[in-house]
């Protein structure tokens, strides 16, 4: 499976960007999906995931302003992203998991494939 992320840019606090993860190689109906970013200086977080049901999770910091979504006829993955903040700013990493449960959604290890990250920059 090869994932590409893109959609990632500069926006003003307060706006929206709205990231893309096209997958090849595989459908991507049958496996878990996720959204993780790494800040400068940080380690790569968990930000949102979706199973196969079409269940999600988040992380805390972004509950209520990301939606994770996705489209098995077009094998895409989205992040909308509103309210944006200078935190945010990171890259960010779209992954897919077939072994992906409800318990260890959050954990990068469960994700057995990753796209190269796009760049999302908040400016005050």
């Amino acid at each position: 499976v090869q994932l590409q992320a893109f959609g990632g840019g500069l926006v003003q606090a307060g706006g929206s960007l709205r990231l893309s993860c096209a997958a090849s190689g595989r459908t991507l109906s049958r496996v878990a999906l996720g959204w993780f970013r790494q800040a400068p200086g940080k380690v790569r977080e968990f930000v949102a995931a979706i199973n196969r049901s079409g269940g999600t999770s988040y992380a805390d910091s972004v509950k209520g302003r990301f939606t994770i979504s996705r489209d098995n006829a077009k094998n895409t993955l989205f992040l909308q992203m509103n309210s944006l903040r200078p935190e945010d700013t990171a890259v960010y990493y779209c992954a897919a998991g077939p072994s992906v449960i409800q318990s260890n959604v959050a954990s990068q290890p469960a994700y057995s494939y990753w796209g190269q990250g796009t760049l999302v920059t908040v400016s005050r």
